[in-house]
């Protein structure tokens, strides 16, 4: 079980904060020095805002807002993807290095699109904006046992 509790202790902010360091230490040197402010600058960028977005729908009170800035967050590992596409066509990165990438933003993809679906169903919004608005469907479905989230927090 994961000792980390809060944002530190969300799996999805973890793999992207260590994704994010490898973009720094294994891309960044890697780019000609022309690229280093283009190519390398919206990397830097959308590597480091993957781990903020879900740090800010993390501290966010509504868990809506979680959920749209993972939303936010997964969009960023597109971009992200598309750049990286780019430094290897150009041959600028080695074709492993950037399969292993390609692995990597895959596998958090999937985890933020885990979380969003811990969200949308364990954290109806109930004082949320809108909330009020029925979908005729029953909320039973839905809710989730304390041991069931304490293992999804791990």
């Amino acid at each position: 079980m994961n000792e980390r509790k809060g944002l530190e202790g969300l799996l999805a902010w973890q793999k992207s904060m260590e994704f994010a360091k490898r973009i720094y230490t294994d891309v960044i040197p890697l780019l000609p020095k022309e690229e280093k402010w283009v190519i390398g600058s919206q990397l830097r960028h959308a590597a480091s805002i993957v781990p903020a977005n879900m740090a800010e729908g993390y501290g966010r009170f509504y868990f809506q807002e979680g959920v749209r800035f993972s939303y936010i967050a997964r969009g960023s590992l597109e971009e992200i993807l598309t750049f990286l596409t780019l430094a290897k066509d150009l041959n600028y990165l080695p074709v492993e290095l950037f399969e292993s990438l390609r692995v990597e933003v895959l596998e958090i993809k999937r985890i933020i699109g885990g979380y969003i679906a811990y969200l949308k169903k364990s954290k109806p919004g109930q004082y949320e904006p809108g909330a009020e608005i029925g979908t005729g469907e029953s909320r039973d479905a839905y809710l989730i046992t304390t041991d069931e989230a304490e293992d999804i927090d791990a």
